[in-house]
Order: C-alpha cells, then structure tokens, then sequence
C-alpha cells in the first residue's frame, strides 16, 4: 500500500467492490452516498452492472475479473484503503479475484454484504457461486450482513438464526450481522453474533412498504464507521441507526420500492 497516510482532517477512505444500479437505490450508489453522508470517502471498483428498477432485477452482467483485480490494486496502492466492503459479486471469477485481493491484504476489516436475491424476489447467484463464497470469501471476512434468507441460504443445515451464524463463523467469518427485515416478526430484530455467541440485539419498529437498496446502506454504513476507527458493536449499532432513519424518510419516486434518504440529516431544521 502507498506509504503516505492521511493527515486526520482527510476522510476514512473505504473501498467498495460492487454492482451499479441504474435505479441509484441500492448497488454502488448506495454505498457512494451512505459512506459520504457519514463522513467518509469511497473508491469504487464496480463488479457488474445490473438491468434493473425499483421493482426487481432483470438481468446482471458481470465485469471482467482481470480488470476488476487490476483497478482495485491500483487504488489500494494509490490511496489509504481503511476498509474493504463488498457487495454484489456476480460471477464465480470475481469471486476469485476478489479471494486473490483479500489474501493481499489481510491487515484490512472487510465487511461482506452477500446480496443473493434481489429485494422484488430474483435470485441473483448460484449454488457454485454461494460454495465460492463460503470457501473464498468468508475466511476473510471481518463483519457479514445477511438478512434472514440470505443467511438460511448460506447455512442450509442450520435449524436456527444463531446455528446458522455460528455455522458461517466457524468458515472463517469473524461476525455475522443478520437483519431481520425478511423476518416474520412485529419489530425488526437484528442480532450480532461473534465467536463467543451472540454479541448484541436491537430492536427497530418495522415500517411499513417496501425499501430498495436498504441491505447495502447497513452494510456500506458499517464499513464506513469501522473505517473511521469504530469498534464492531459500536459500528453495527450506528449502522443500524443510521439506516432506519434514512428507511423513515425515504422517497417514494414510482409505484415500486421505496428508496433510502441518505442524506436525510441535510433536511432538517
């Protein structure tokens, strides 16, 4: 990595590995404004774009792994990476390359955000690709943000949300966020679970309608508070915080999902 460091007035600089939406309400936009709304700065390397809108995705379309893996070395040699996060992967050769980077540069927290469908219900992975996942990618994961189905998907054997989690961590995963907006529950709960079992539970009123884009603004929300220094608890609660305000206020642009106010805190008086 570049030997010049930030002074302390520089941002937190985070570099994010993911799909573009063109809806802006999830994918790599997402993870843009979520990151600047708190504070910090991203440096992207887009894995795929996406055919998609408020309503579902119809297609992905996966970028070279070559040049995904030569533009994110050029950054992490040009900038003070201080967190990796990684969202929509797209095919089985990113993951690899993903995999190849992520042994490079063991000394950085990686937050993993395993998109696996898409809010209106389309599967965007495969068998092969979940196992790539599970064998490449979560050995080097610091913090994993599934939701339920996600984490059922990933921990098929598992009979419980805390099984499953203790499942991922026991591949390699260092802690698993799972939130509960895909659960059939009252109140949102999201748990956070480490080695030692389960670290931390919160509970969120759930709101009502549908939200596009709200996994990858928990998950880019993290990176960027553990970027900036952030202990695990700390970033996942302010996450999670930060997250339900911008789901409160968000904007209603079409007859499909809701889509997240990042900037809500501009807006008030």
């Amino acid at each position: 990595m570049n030997s010049i460091t930030a002074d302390k007035t520089s941002p937190a600089v985070t570099l994010v590995l993911a799909g573009h939406d063109p809806s802006g309400g999830a994918g790599i936009q997402a993870d843009i404004e979520t990151i600047r709304s708190l504070g910090g700065y991203a440096a992207t390397v887009i894995t795929a774009t996406t055919t998609q809108n408020t309503h579902n995705v119809q297609g992905i379309h996966p970028v070279n792994a070559n040049d995904l893996i030569t533009q994110a070395r050029m950054i992490l040699d040009d900038l003070p990476i201080a967190a990796i996060k990684i969202g929509l992967l797209g095919s089985i050769d990113n993951i690899e390359a993903i995999h190849t980077l992520l042994r490079d540069y063991p000394q950085l927290p990686v937050i993993f955000d395993p998109i696996l469908r898409a809010g209106g219900g389309k599967s965007l992975t495969t068998q092969e690709m979940v196992a790539a996942v599970s064998d490449l990618l979560l050995p080097h994961t610091t913090l994993l943000t599934p939701n339920t189905q996600e984490l059922k998907q990933l921990s098929p054997n598992a009979d419980s949300v805390a099984a499953q989690a203790h499942h991922l961590i026991s591949q390699g995963c260092q802690h698993v966020a799972v939130t509960g907006t895909h659960a059939d529950t009252q109140d949102v709960v999201n748990k956070l679970f480490g080695s030692h079992g389960e670290m931390q539970s919160k509970n969120w009123p759930r709101l009502a309608g549908e939200y596009h884009g709200s996994g990858c603004t928990f998950a880019s929300a993290c990176a960027a508070l553990i970027a900036q220094g952030a202990d695990i608890c700390n970033a996942v609660e302010m996450a999670q915080n930060f997250t339900w305000k911008s789901l409160e206020q968000a904007h209603k642009l079409s007859d499909g999902q809701h889509l997240p106010n990042r900037f809500f805190w501009s807006e008030q008086s």
